[in-house]
């Protein structure tokens, strides 16, 4: 039987964040939709304050976020 491939990169924090904060992954996305006219760290800082996720996952959720919805 083969191996899964590894997931890299923001999404290997998924498993994690789902389980952790009790919401998939969507969720997140479609609260992100709402701060596109945010930078990068101040959509962070929104994640942490408003919804009590840590750094980590927080930054991992806006960059996979940037990077599906073709921003640099």
């Amino acid at each position: 039987m083969a191996d899964k491939p590894k997931v890299k990169g923001p999404a290997s924090y998924f498993p994690s964040i789902e389980k952790t904060y009790g919401k998939p992954i969507d969720h997140w996305m479609k609260i992100l939709d709402g701060l596109k006219d945010r930078k990068h760290m101040e959509r962070v800082a929104v994640l942490k304050a408003s919804h009590k996720l840590g750094h980590g996952h927080a930054n991992a959720l806006v960059a996979h976020h940037r990077a599906v919805n073709g921003e640099s």
